[in-house]
């Protein structure tokens, strides 16, 4: 029993095989799938909903990644709202700050995240958050964290920060405003142990996990297009760290999706 909380299936990395990827994670023990609607942009962020709609037991999101902030319009803005309203979707993101790669201005992006949250809360979604520093580790997760204490936390609906590759006092000051901490495939890499600091620090109803396939295949597929079968590494991660199986991460991980998104009964928990 397998959640990954976060998936972009939708690219054209995926247009061969879609079905067959979708089947491994479903042989693999992957009982749900969040498809994130970030797409290229306004023009196909509707990406993860139209998929979502395939299938059962795949959900999505809807929003606008800071890469993309740049091409944030009303029109863009007035589409979303509609989308949100699909049954499917179970969240607005991946929305947040990259001062990475800077693809939008910096400004920019803080203008468009503060604007979809607004949209979130008139749409009673919790957010999905996309938070990557540049070299100086802080700027990012400064802006971001205090964005979200001064104009979301008020909400009371929460969310999850998703692949988080902050530290121990980034993610408590996270778990404080009511946020999930999902981990990916980086928290298998050798030089990730902030990450697996991070991950033993965090409550463990309070732990998602995630592929954000195509990207950070974990080991021992790291190099290789990542996808949602591969996120049962990431829970034998977190498993080995905190004295579980792999199973046992999975279960309770699976029950503290369900548990934040009301979506299913609850299960047995570890």
């Amino acid at each position: 029993m397998f959640v990954d909380s976060h998936a972009h299936l939708e690219g054209p990395r995926y247009d061969a095989d879609r079905e067959q990827v979708i089947a491994r994670a479903r042989e693999a023990g992957i009982e749900i799938i969040v498809g994130i609607g970030n797409g290229d942009g306004p023009a196909n962020f509707d990406c993860a909903v139209l998929l979502a709609e395939k299938y059962d037991f795949i959900y999505a999101t809807i929003g606008i990644h800071p890469h993309e902030a740049k091409l944030a319009d009303h029109a863009a803005y007035d589409r979303m709202e509609q989308i949100a309203k699909r049954p499917k979707v179970i969240a607005w993101g991946e929305i947040g700050l990259d001062y990475y790669y800077d693809h939008s201005p910096r400004d920019l992006q803080r203008q468009v995240f503060a604007t979809q949250m607004e949209l979130a809360r008139a749409a009673k979604l919790p957010i999905v958050i996309h938070c990557r520093p540049s070299d100086n580790s802080k700027d990012a997760w400064d802006n971001c964290l205090r964005m979200i204490s001064e104009q979301w936390t008020s909400s009371g609906l929460g969310g999850i920060l998703h692949c988080f590759t902050g530290n121990v006092a980034q993610a408590k000051r996270a778990l404080d405003m009511g946020f999930m901490i999902s981990f990916a495939g980086n928290v298998t890499f050798p030089k990730a142990q902030q990450i697996r600091d991070a991950a033993l620090a965090v409550p463990m109803d309070r732990i998602l996990i995630e592929t954000d396939s195509p990207f950070l295949a974990p080991i021992p597929h790291r190099g290789k297009r990542n996808e949602p079968a591969f996120v049962r590494e990431v829970a034998r991660q977190i498993g080995e760290s905190r004295g579980f199986s792999a199973e046992e991460i999975g279960m309770q991980t699976t029950q503290n999706f369900q548990n934040f998104f009301s979506l299913h009964e609850k299960s047995t928990t570890i």
